[in-house]
């Protein structure tokens, strides 16, 4: 049996928190971001696994990036919200609550505050959080930095999405490694 912090792939889903295109001229490494998590979407997808995605007030801060929407199926379910926390948005919970989920993996912007809030949120509600270190971004490196200290603190696990891929499948035998090994060469 494996180690309770290892994902198990019937009970995982990506939550893509808040990456919008209004941020990209004051995240640096937007871009970098962007096409990181575009690629922990493309390897979600071929898994078969669920991939949810959150808007903080889409009308004012835009869509989510375009590097990312090019990956996701049309009937992708994007969940709007005001609130920091994706939590606020009631279909998202009702989402998660239905889905079986127990692992969720999270990356996108910014650390410090709507991937922190939710992050907490998910923990205080039971889900084990594992965030993709290398897909989550702050305008300011010292508020990313704060952001996961304090997230791996609260008991959030620390992670990457080549670290991700790796556990979901487990054997170099499973029926899509080749493909998951395409997608981060």
């Amino acid at each position: 049996m494996p180690h309770q912090n290892i994902l198990d792939p019937s009970q995982t889903a990506l939550v893509v928190v808040d990456m919008q295109e209004a941020f990209r001229t004051a995240i640096g490494d937007f871009s970098l971001i962007a096409s990181r998590i575009s690629t922990a979407v493309r390897g979600f997808l071929a898994l078969d696994l669920p991939v949810l995605v959150t808007e903080q007030y889409p009308q004012g801060l835009g869509r989510t990036a375009e590097e990312i929407m090019l990956m996701l199926p049309h009937e992708t379910e994007f969940f709007e919200k005001t609130q920091f926390s994706s939590c606020g948005a009631t279909p998202f919970v009702d989402r998660l609550e239905s889905g079986g989920v127990k692992q969720l993996v999270l990356c996108g912007i910014e650390a410090h505050i709507c991937v922190n809030q939710t992050a907490h949120d998910l923990m205080d509600r039971g889900y084990q959080v594992h965030i993709l270190t290398d897909c989550v971004a702050s305008r300011f490196e010292y508020d990313r930095d704060a952001g996961l200290r304090k997230m791996f603190a609260s008991g959030a696990v620390s992670s990457s999405v080549e670290m991700v891929f790796f556990e979901l499948m487990s054997d170099s035998k499973h029926a899509k490694f080749k493909e998951i090994q395409e997608l981060i060469k």
